[in-house]
């Protein structure tokens, strides 16, 4: 059976991209050019400005990893995991952006073990799966060390 690949969130990455297309998508504000991820598209939430147009731009592909942590124990719902199948510890990672300076968190990509990450590495998004039931593949982005897929090349 197929499954429908459907983004967690729409809009908030580029769904279909292959790998190296991957970015997540924000947006920038016509009158003070302050970047939003996640996206905004009602208002600028910069305090200081007057307000502009908001348009879709994709965010850096690389960072430096800003912050790190693992997940040792299961969270509660809505968290969705089978309580069936036994609890793996899951990295989260803070990532300052290259180009925006922004950080933005997310999961470590499958195979990236704390080791793999220290403080000022350089980071890259990559397409992920978050969750997968009988009709849909959840997607969403992950982390992963730079140097990881340099070493496979």
């Amino acid at each position: 059976m197929t499954r429908t690949r459907t983004p967690v969130v729409a809009g908030w990455f580029t769904a279909d991209a292959e790998e190296d297309d991957f970015r997540l998508l924000g947006t920038r504000c016509s009158a003070c050019s302050a970047v939003f991820f996640p996206r905004e598209d009602t208002f600028c939430r910069n305090p200081a400005c007057p307000g502009g147009e908001l348009a879709e731009v994709p965010l850096s592909r690389r960072g430096r990893v800003w912050s790190y942590t693992d997940g040792r124990y299961r969270p509660p719902a809505p968290y969705v995991s089978d309580p069936g199948v036994e609890w793996e510890p899951y990295l989260l990672v803070a990532v300052e952006l290259a180009a925006e300076g922004m950080v933005v968190l997310g999961q470590a990509a499958p195979g990236v073990a704390l080791a793999d990450l220290a403080v000022g590495a350089e980071v890259e998004a990559v397409p992920g799966v978050l969750n997968e039931d009988q009709d849909t593949t959840w997607t969403t982005w992950h982390w992963r060390p730079v140097r990881t897929r340099e070493a496979r090349s």
